[in-house]
């Protein structure tokens, strides 16, 4: 039991109290299904850059030389390079605080088909780049896209979250980083040369992920709006045919009942600042945040950075094929936490998958510095990502939704994703020179920070499978230096251990 919080209480206990919920229903298949296709636009757009990266610099090369006259300097075209790639990260971070706002005056589905506008206009300037000025159209292009999936890495979990039944919020909740990685596997294997990562085919690459925005502007208007926040409108009877819709005719007025009680719990809105300044909110938003820079300070990143060289000194000879073989085990890896994660739990998943790519990390790290062990280092950068896609990879996106009611969860869920993004963007910037500086120890930073990492999540996160977003629940264990809640009849006030100041 992790002090701090309640291992909150028995599956059958649990099951009992959960809100009612039917089976996945046709029209919450199809809610679930339109609402992550913006994640695997995401994920597309993140693996769609590195396959035609010799490519676009030549189209560079000649567009500067149109311009200037003269070829750009082998540093200038490094640096345009780098620009389009971390461009999309910049535009990511620039739209992330915006999330919380937007779904509170457009919706959760509304807010998703308004941002879906920018990732048609995204992969349209990629698409269209070889007509006009090709790296100034791709760097746009880039920008666009990343700050359409600045929103929608909150707006997905969000979404998906509250139509989801509490029984099912775990598994569906997943699907997010599911549809993530199924995104940046079909982006690598696109391009492939022989598919779309050709000379004349590189500009239908980058413009594909116009297909999946454009399936999601056809499906979404057809799916029903969150019931909490129709309920929180105070539009009853719309709240109440969306959950007959979403849940089954069976499950309607119970669950609306469900809801009710949970608003009457949830209190007023609540704006960003006035989450980060209130003590009631701390410790649920402290899980959050850590939980986020788990993800991304894991090392998840650096092995992709490294896997080519990983892959060529096993003595592959087409490292793209090791590249899509992360890609494949990432698929499969995150359908099996789809699978567990209501069994497992949310806190167990994330903690073995933690330590596993800790122990990996320590493995890596004495593979690369060994000759001849080639295998062992493809080996452990496969696991590495297999336990990383198990539990870091789709947990800390639904879980920071399930420690907040009504109120703060819309400006929470912004905050979480300004700091993924901001920690994607901290390792891209920081990994070159740390790989510069300690060449294969590099990992043995990520495995310190595992270890970190996975001494909080052991002491300070709780267990949320199958409970209420604002269940209730008397810790069994208040936590120590803090005194125990009046009246625990919140998620938060479990959490947090007092009331608001």
């Amino acid at each position: 039991m992790p002090s701090g919080f309640q291992q909150i209480r028995e599956e059958e206990e649990e099951e009992e109290e959960a809100p009612p919920g039917g089976g996945v229903t046709p029209t919450l298949a199809l809610s679930v299904f339109a609402a992550t296709l913006a994640s695997f636009q995401f994920g597309y757009n993140i693996g769609v850059i590195n396959a035609p990266q010799k490519l676009l610099e030549a189209e560079y090369n000649q567009t500067w030389t149109r311009r200037w006259g003269s070829p750009p300097s082998p540093n200038a075209l490094s640096n345009l390079w780098a620009l389009s790639v971390a461009i999309f990260s910049v535009g990511g971070m620039a739209t992330a605080l915006a999330v919380g706002e937007l779904a509170e005056r457009m919706g959760r589905k509304g807010a998703l088909l308004a941002t879906n506008g920018l990732a048609v206009v995204g992969g349209a300037l990629m698409g269209g780049a070889k007509l006009g000025p090709t790296d100034a159209l791709i760097i746009l292009g880039r920008f666009v896209s990343g700050a359409y999936s600045g929103l929608a890495s909150a707006l997905v979990p969000l979404y998906v979250g509250e139509v989801a039944p509490p029984r099912l919020r775990g598994a569906l909740g997943a699907l997010h980083q599911l549809g993530v990685v199924i995104g940046i596997l079909v982006a690598q294997v696109l391009g492939l040369e022989s598919l779309l990562g050709s000379e004349g085919a590189w500009p239908a690459l980058l413009g594909l992920g116009l297909l999946p925005a454009a399936l999601q502007l056809l499906l979404l208007p057809l799916c029903p709006e969150s019931p909490r926040f129709l309920l929180a409108r105070g539009q009853r009877t719309r709240a109440r045919h969306g959950l007959w819709r979403l849940w089954g005719a069976g499950c309607a007025d119970a669950g609306l009942s469900a809801l009710e009680s949970e608003q009457a719990l949830s209190g007023e809105r609540v704006s960003l600042l006035q989450l980060c300044r209130s003590p009631r909110y701390r410790q649920p938003l402290l899980v959050t945040l850590v939980l986020q820079l788990s993800q991304q300070l894991s090392g998840i990143n650096a092995i992709f950075y490294y896997s080519t060289a990983i892959f060529e000194e096993a003595g592959l000879a087409q490292p793209i094929y090791g590249t899509i073989g992360t890609g494949v085990v990432n698929v499969l890896a995150t359908a099996v936490s789809v699978a567990l994660v209501e069994r497992a739990g949310r806190r167990t998943l994330h903690l073995l998958g933690l330590l596993g790519m800790l122990g990996c990390a320590l493995v890596l790290t004495l593979a690369l510095n060994l000759k001849g062990a080639g295998p062992l280092s493809v080996a452990s950068a496969l696991l590495f990502v297999g336990f990383f896609a198990l539990g870091p990879g789709p947990i800390p996106w639904f879980v920071g939704a399930e420690l907040f009611p009504q109120g703060p969860r819309p400006p929470a869920m912004a905050l979480a994703a300004l700091t993924n993004w901001a920690g994607n963007c901290a390792v891209a910037m920081a990994f070159p020179a740390m790989q510069r500086s300690l060449g294969p120890f590099v990992f043995l930073v990520f495995g310190a920070l595992l270890a970190a990492f996975s001494l909080f999540t052991f002491l300070r996160v709780p267990e949320t499978r199958g409970r209420p977003f604002s269940a209730g629940g008397t810790p069994l264990h208040p936590p120590p230096l803090l005194p125990p809640p009046e009246k625990a009849c919140t998620e938060l006030q479990s959490l947090a251990g007092g009331q608001e100041a």
